[in-house]
């Protein structure tokens, strides 16, 4: 049996990272390699595990390793310092990614797709166009999910028209794919000690929407109008407010 194709983000896993992660390996599968394995490198945080849950799937393994020749191909990462233990000795087969380029090398020639967009999972969308392989809705809700995580909500200054028609195009793929409130809100819920809807991640990006600490300390700016628009955008009616905590 051929060795595994390891494929994985960057440590402290946010949901680009994951998402597609799980969607290469899909990818890769449809082209013919059935052996690619999507694996993670950190705990998996709340807005990534509503997503999993929404679509009644698992994590991927916990990877912390890999041994002297594995063959890999990392996703929305490229740098060293960000991957697994023991990468510089692993067979990366490829990257896919949308950061800048530093602290990598490699021995041997690969695949490398680098693109100055907001996440790497529209690269990954126009992967299957081009190659002119159907998108199924599972892939296209991850990578909706990603989209809308890593851009924030399309208002990141990385945000590119790339980004924008490829969300437009999967939200095309099934009637429903953004049309349930809960999906759309808790893809932007934040990690940890905030309550509303706003998104907090451990790269450092932010949005200002609307949230207060949890703790009533230090309430949060938000640029409230801009996302209303955009949640009507989206979800197709009027947003109606479920917190009780909201300070506009």
């Amino acid at each position: 049996m051929e060795k595994e194709i390891l494929i994985f983000g960057h440590k402290n896993p946010d949901t680009d990272s994951i998402c597609s992660a799980m969607v290469k390996e899909r990818l890769n599968k449809k082209n013919g390699h059935d052996n690619s394995v999507a694996v993670r490198l950190g705990n998996i945080n709340k807005e990534t595990q509503y997503v999993l849950n929404y679509l009644n799937l698992e994590a991927p393994e916990l990877k912390e390793e890999v041994a002297e020749g594995q063959k890999v191909i990392m996703v929305d990462h490229n740098e060293f310092n960000q991957s697994i233990k023991g990468i510089e000795k692993a067979k990366i087969l490829g990257v896919v990614d949308h950061h800048r380029i530093a602290n990598f090398e490699t021995s041997d020639p690969l695949y490398y797709t680098a693109r100055p967009y907001g996440c790497t999972s529209t690269i990954l969308f126009q992967d299957f166009k081009g190659k002119g392989i159907e998108i199924n809705r599972e892939e296209a809700i991850l990578m909706a999910s990603a989209i809308i995580s890593d851009t924030l909500l399309l208002k990141s200054p990385t945000t590119t028209k790339h980004d924008e028609k490829a969300l437009e195009e999967l939200e095309k793929i099934k009637t429903q794919l953004l049309k349930d409130d809960n999906l759309f809100l808790h893809v932007q819920n934040i990690e940890t000690g905030l309550s509303g809807v706003a998104s907090f991640y451990n790269d450092g990006k932010t949005i200002k929407v609307f949230a207060g600490n949890s703790d009533g300390s230090d309430d949060i700016e938000l640029n409230y109008l801009d996302f209303i628009n955009h949640y009507n955008y989206i979800v197709g009616k009027e947003f109606e407010n479920p917190f009780m905590d909201i300070k506009i």
